[in-house]
């Protein structure tokens, strides 16, 4: 399947909306845990066995990424959105089949592995397109696509617990609400698959400065240079750092204040959480259209060498200040965005954009290690402190100052980051021979 080379004179301005329609919807992935409740209490689960669907999901959007990126560079976005439409709404159909028959194995399969396929090339399938399309402002376009994903689970949360509060909470509800989100879900993501076009030309649209096609290199030979395990490390990094806050948010918040005159209520935890959010999604437009004028290095420099400093900020002075805690985390996060959203204008930089969605899927297995790393440094710390007696910040003071190493590292691998060697470079021959068959398959 190919998708139409656009007409003269269409605009550049439609492709951004096909790709939030995509994004949008498998964000819901970020508002699972507004399942978790009614399938422990439906289907006599405990935490860990709810959260299944979840991490498998996460997994396979890592694992599909990675290897289905070349599938995508080839056979286009329009292949890529059909394949993720299906497979994230089938693995609702799944889901829901399972809910009724209250059978978990399935809810597993479909929402965790079917789904989480889904997940993987619905979120790389955009980027190489957007890329093509504003060559003069990529770290916009993929901002916007991106930022899709971090707020996808803004609409879904509520979306989902009206559903579950309409349907009821027991397995039939559950069910219904999965079924529901399946066929609502396909219905959205085919407006990306109809509208989503290709340029006519792989000359740049636009005329700013970055409007200049340079050298091109394929995934297969991007993976055997020092600059892309340069910004593997970049990415883990900053994810670690950003994911340790976020996945422990609102506990982490309550432990730090739970000495002072005012506590932190669970009210005020879970208004905490969505401010997180908030900032998450805005770090993703926001510091990623501010690379277009800064560049790509130095808004890694700000992502690493501010977040260590604000990390050092709360691990130092966070308990006796609310509002520099609170202020310190929020920036953290829109780093944490924001670093998703840069990395594919990175890559572009660095490689080009012959093969640059797939060069971004396999980067992406550095999000999957660091979705591991990051709430096991600071649970795990946070557990062995509480077993030694401690109690309150001194729970995270080790686990914080772990981040900050860790950011340095980031920081050191940003800086030697530098301009692909010529060898690893495409043959002009044989890019422009792939341009035409993209462009009449």
């Amino acid at each position: 399947m190919s998708p139409p080379v656009a007409a003269p004179g269409w605009s550049r301005w439609l492709v951004p909306p096909a790709a939030l329609s995509v994004h949008l919807s498998i964000g819901q992935a970020y508002a699972w845990s507004v399942f978790k409740p009614p399938l422990e209490s439906a289907l006599h689960l405990d935490g860990t066995e709810s959260a299944l669907p979840f991490q498998l999901a996460i997994v396979m959007l890592g694992l599909s990424a990675a290897f289905g990126g070349t599938l995508v560079e080839r056979n286009g976005p329009r292949w890529a959105m059909t394949v993720a439409l299906i497979c994230f709404s089938s693995g609702f159909l799944l889901a829901a089949l399972g809910a009724q028959t209250e059978q978990y194995w399935l809810i597993v399969l479909g929402y965790g592995f079917v789904g989480g396929i889904g997940l993987g090339i619905g979120y790389i399938s955009p980027v190489s397109t957007l890329i093509k399309w504003f060559p003069d402002r990529p770290g916009m376009a993929t901002g916007i696509a991106i930022m899709g994903f971090g707020g996808g689970a803004l609409i879904a949360s509520p979306w989902s617990a009206q559903m579950l509060d309409s349907f009821g909470t027991d397995h039939s509800g559950i069910a219904l609400a999965f079924l529901v989100h399946g066929l609502s879900y396909a219905v959205f993501m085919s407006l990306g698959v109809l509208l989503v076009r290709v340029p006519h030309t792989e000359k740049p649209v636009g005329n700013g400065p970055n409007a200049v096609v340079g050298a091109q290199v394929s995934a297969r030979s991007a993976v055997r240079t020092p600059q892309f395990w340069c910004l593997w490390l970049v990415l883990c990094m900053n994810v670690t750092a950003g994911i340790g806050i976020l996945e422990k948010a609102a506990p982490m918040i309550t432990d730090f204040f739970a000495d002072s005159s005012t506590p932190v209520s669970a009210f005020a935890a879970a208004g905490f959480v969505a401010l997180l959010s908030a900032a998450n999604m805005a770090g993703r437009i926001g510091w990623s259209s501010t690379s277009d004028l800064i560049g790509r290095k130095n808004i890694y420099r700000v992502y690493l060498g501010v977040g260590a400093l604000m990390y050092l900020l709360i691990a130092s002075f966070g308990d006796s200040s609310k509002p520099l805690f609170v202020l310190c985390a929020l920036v953290i996060l829109s780093f944490y965005g924001g670093g998703f959203a840069t990395i594919p204008a990175y890559l572009k930089d660095l490689f080009g954009t012959y093969e640059v969605g797939a060069i971004h899927g396999r980067l992406l297995t550095a999000w999957s290690t660091a979705g591991v790393l990051g709430p096991l440094i600071v649970n795990w710390i946070a557990d062995r402190q509480e077993e030694a007696g401690k109690h309150g910040a001194s729970l995270y003071g080790l686990s914080f100052v772990i981040m900050i190493g860790l950011l340095v590292v980031g920081f050191v691998a940003n800086e030697l980051v530098r301009p692909v060697h010529p060898r690893h470079y495409v043959p002009a021959s044989k890019e422009a021979a792939d341009g035409r068959r993209e462009q009449h398959a």
